[in-house]
């Protein structure tokens, strides 16, 4: 019980500082402060589903932020697009175990993901990684979570990730690390 409410405690800690603290001015050379990047807002989807993820500058300054970026470009664009096979390549053999095909597309039949942002990425244990990652959901009313029926929700997650097949895979999430408030 002690190591949920600690995890519970880091992760809505690391969230609320990202959200709360001002964020550094980036300095050009010159010492004269740079205008922030576009990267720092959330990432929208297209008409197609694709995603785009925002990053923090917190985020951005990680050795594998491109691996992670990709890894979560790829996952959101799967679940908006309805694709399988695209979703099974971004999730780890473990995750993809606990959701086969049916089970997925019953899950995300009506689901958009939008506004998906990294703020933060840090080492996990055994070479893992955790990105804490926020989102925008909308489903209907039969997909959303037992325990919080909402038409649109927005996610504060801990995301963990494991190098498997040549690149980083979300694995699975035991929900100790999840925020979540109605639109």
């Amino acid at each position: 019980m002690l190591v949920v409410v600690l995890s519970i405690t880091v992760a809505g800690g690391l969230l609320a500082r990202e959200l709360y603290r001002r964020p550094d001015s980036p300095r050009a050379a010159d010492g004269e402060a740079m205008a922030p990047s576009a990267t720092t807002s959330g990432g929208a989807a297209d008409k197609s589903g694709a995603i785009e993820v925002g990053v923090t500058p917190d985020a951005q300054n990680h050795p594998q932020d491109e691996a992670v970026r990709t890894v979560l470009k790829a996952y959101f664009t799967a679940v908006n697009q309805k694709d399988y096979d695209a979703w099974a390549e971004t999730v780890s053999d473990a995750r993809r175990s606990k959701m086969p095909e049916y089970d997925f597309h019953r899950s995300f039949q009506s689901t958009k993901d939008v506004d998906v942002m990294l703020y933060r990425i840090e080492p996990g244990a055994q070479g893992t990684l955790r990105a804490l990652v926020g989102f925008t959901s909308t489903q209907s009313l039969n997909e959303a979570p037992v325990d919080f029926q909402e038409k649109c929700i927005h996610w504060r997650l801990v995301l963990p990730m494991k190098y498997e097949h040549g690149s980083y895979r979300i694995d699975t999430v035991d929900g100790t690390a999840t925020e979540h408030d109605k639109c």
